[in-house]
Parts: structure tokens; sequence; C-alpha cells
């Protein structure tokens, strides 16, 4: 946790103030606000600990939901199923494909609206303002001056 924080787990006049409104208010509340106070500062570590196990928990869970069933014991069945499995995740990678393939043609869509907007921004900009052109005059003979 930073230092910076206004409510953090320390003895802040923020945290005090909090935790005697939380008991006028109700009293599970300044509780719960002493509790942050006093044992704060190990969430963090508590988080990170929660945090890694349950990431490897459900990584293995959606693994094994597709490629982990035991044998059913009848064969037919289970090379059916594996055939099935194998079927749908081919169908899951052509989606894959296409929905990249997808995505590339609406960034060249863009990329072109884009270009053709500011084609045509510079367009009007190069009409609206004329070119500049100096002004010149003669001087008595002595050449051609600028204004």
């Amino acid at each position: 946790m930073t230092n910076s924080a206004l409510i953090r787990p320390a003895w802040t006049p923020a945290t005090i103030a909090l935790m005697v409104i939380g008991f006028m208010v109700f009293w599970p509340l300044g509780l719960a606000m002493l509790a942050y106070v006093l044992w704060g500062d190990r969430l963090d570590g508590f988080k990170r600990d929660v945090n890694k196990a349950t990431d490897g928990m459900f990584a293995n869970c959606r693994r094994s939901h597709f490629r982990g069933h035991a044998r059913t014991g009848n064969v037919a069945f289970d090379d059916w199923r594996e055939k099935e499995l194998e079927r749908i995740e081919e169908e899951r990678r052509k989606l894959d494909e296409m929905r990249e393939q997808f995505d590339d043609y609406l960034r060249e869509l863009r990329r072109a609206k884009d270009q053709e907007e500011f084609d045509r921004f510079m367009a009007d900009r190069s009409k609206s303002t004329p070119a500049p052109t100096s002004k010149k005059k003669k001087d008595k003979g002595e050449g051609l001056l600028d204004d």
C-alpha cells in the first residue's frame, strides 16, 4: 500500500474520523474500520496469496473440463467424445482466425476512413487558404522590392 493514500491502514486523522463515525452510525462499521487500521497492512499479502491459489485452480479446472475426463469404460463413447472435442476445438480455432481476419478488416477500414478524412481536410484547407504571394513593385528602376 502507498503511504500517500488518504485511507490507509494506519492511525491517520481520516481513519480515526471514519472509525468514530462508523461507531456512531452502526457499531459493526466502526469495528470494521478498527480492524482495517490494525490489520489492514496484511491485506496485500493475503490478497496475493489468494490470487496465486485461485489462478492455478481455475486454470486447471478449465483445462480438465475438456480434456481431463476419466475414461467411462465404454470405448466407443470415449472415442466419439474425443473426436467431438477435437472437432469443437478445430471449430474454435477457425472462429478465432475469422475473428482476427475481421479485426484486421475493421482496422483497415478505419485506416482508410481516416486517410479519406485527412485528404478531405487537406483539400479543404488548401482551397480556403490562398497561397502566400509576395507583392512586388518597381522602385525607381532599381529592381524589385518586397513590401
